[in-house]
């Protein structure tokens, strides 16, 4: 790969490092936010600087039908993607008990959006379309638990916490739009743009939609009474 696309990577893996270490300073001072909200938050960036060094090495690729597919990135958005969905998940339930069917259930449909883009990136012809239509219809399925069942919990509490809850998921929401757009745009796509515009896109997006968004719901979290006072804050199921 040219000097363009290691530098891009490598400044990526920088900005991996520096949230992650604003992270940890935060977590000294929980101001009442749980340790399992910085935990979660923190594990994104470690994981996506990792699988990004591999890019910024010249690994993590391999050519299929032309086109080079990136497998390093499916490597960091199963494991990342899943991790902010909690995220949201844990503030959208800051107040009562964590309902573990919702949970695992957006958290599930995540890892199906990701495999079968991954599948898509690495086939020819027809079938990219066809695993990239399952995979949206994966993601359709998360958009409406962010905007259904999880925004009516969040609705029942707190009114700063519902605020805050609608803000991370209209954030995170449209910043992963992006997301499709840039793989059916992009050579695993249509290439409607090259594979230099590409690269921008997925070192540009992950960014703001990792560190940008853990930084941002942890401010936001620690602005808010504790939920340590009602003891609420688990992944005991809420009963039914």
């Amino acid at each position: 790969m040219n000097s363009e696309f290691v530098t891009l990577h490598w400044i990526y893996v920088a900005v991996m490092a520096a949230g992650a270490i604003a992270i940890i300073y935060m977590s000294r001072n929980p101001k009442g936010v749980p340790k399992l909200d910085y935990f979660v938050t923190l594990l994104v960036p470690v994981w996506s600087g990792i699988a990004y060094t591999s890019m910024a090495l010249g690994q993590g690729m391999v050519e299929v039908g032309n086109q080079i597919a990136f497998y390093a990135r499916y490597i960091d958005w199963v494991i990342t993607t899943p991790l902010l969905l909690l995220s949201l998940c844990l503030t959208g339930m800051y107040y009562v008990r964590k309902n573990k069917v919702i949970i695992m259930g957006i958290m599930i449909a995540d890892v199906v959006m990701i495999l079968c883009g991954f599948i898509g990136d690495i086939s020819t012809g027809v079938n990219r379309y066809i695993w990239f239509g399952i995979g949206s219809a994966a993601f359709i399925i998360i958009i409406w638990l962010i905007w259904g069942p999880i925004r009516n919990i969040a609705q029942t509490q707190d009114q700063k916490l519902y605020k805050l809850y609608i803000s991370m998921a209209a954030y995170l929401t449209v910043l992963w739009f992006g997301y499709p757009t840039g793989w059916i745009i992009g050579p695993s796509g249509l290439g409607l743009v090259t594979q230099r515009v590409d690269t921008y896109i997925f070192v540009i997006l992950p960014i703001f939609s990792k560190v940008g968004f853990g930084l941002l719901d942890l401010t936001g979290l620690r602005k808010l009474r504790s939920p340590q006072a009602t003891g609420q804050h688990s992944l005991k199921t809420k009963p039914v």
